[in-house]
């Protein structure tokens, strides 16, 4: 059985021409037609975005559920990460990770394929080592990538977690699960006009098989955002 899971930092909704366009971010993402989206730095209710629920806007021209975490929640502004998906789904746990200044968090959803039982993390990490690495410790630990419910079933995890390749913070999370993609600079999603580093990552593990790793790199897509998406596509290897 054939899936796939598309990532993509969508930076407010607003793109680099300076615009806030939320319907062209949900554009970028139905021309991928991915089964499971994994969104990060998402608005809702901000006074700068217009109080736009932007999580449930781009949910609803996609005909997706959305499950949302505010790693951010001031009064009712609230900033965060989401995941999405048209197939059943259940939210497993969201919570606060640890953090110097901005606050970070994470997300765990599990999504059903028939009797084929998912697990998709997505988070979104901080702009120090320090800080990045003491995220990666909590999400290696027994609440997240650590729980039996990861260890049991394939896990997809994703996110824009502002890290290389050959980071202490991959590294570790390389130990329990599987990135592919080497440092092959074709995969770089930051600045997204100019592409020339890679923070946006998909990882995994259990009976997986990745099929194909692409990032989106056409016109409207680079427009849309400050990072490019990426859409992975796995196998389950039953």
């Amino acid at each position: 059985m054939e899936f796939s899971v598309l990532t993509y930092n969508v930076h407010s909704c607003i793109g680099t021409d300076r615009r806030l366009d939320i319907k062209r971010v949900a554009e970028v993402i139905a021309a991928c037609d991915p089964d499971v989206i994994a969104l990060q730095e998402l608005d809702v209710g901000r006074a700068r975005t217009q109080t736009i629920d932007q999580a449930e806007a781009i949910a609803e021209h996609l005909r997706m559920k959305s499950h949302f975490h505010p790693a951010l929640h001031l009064e009712e502004e609230q900033y965060g990460d989401a995941i999405m998906t048209a197939h059943p789904s259940e939210l497993v746990r969201a919570g606060p990770l640890p953090s110097i200044g901005e606050p970070r968090g994470a997300l765990w959803v599990e999504v059903r394929f028939g009797d084929f039982r998912l697990n998709v993390l997505n988070t979104h990490f901080g702009l120090r080592r320090r800080e990045r690495l003491a995220q990666t410790m909590e999400l290696l630990g027994p609440d997240w990538l650590g729980n039996q419910r990861c260890r049991d079933n394939p896990t997809v995890f994703v996110g824009d977690l502002n890290a290389l390749p050959g980071s202490r913070e991959l590294q570790r999370l390389k130990k329990v699960l599987v990135d592919q993609t080497g440092s092959r600079r074709s995969l770089a999603t930051f600045p997204s006009l100019y592409p020339l580093l890679r923070l946006d990552h998909v990882m995994h593990s259990g009976a997986l098989e990745l099929l194909s790793l692409e990032v989106i790199t056409a016109p409207p897509a680079r427009r849309a955002s400050d990072h490019l998406p990426i859409l992975a596509r796995f196998n389950l290897n039953s």
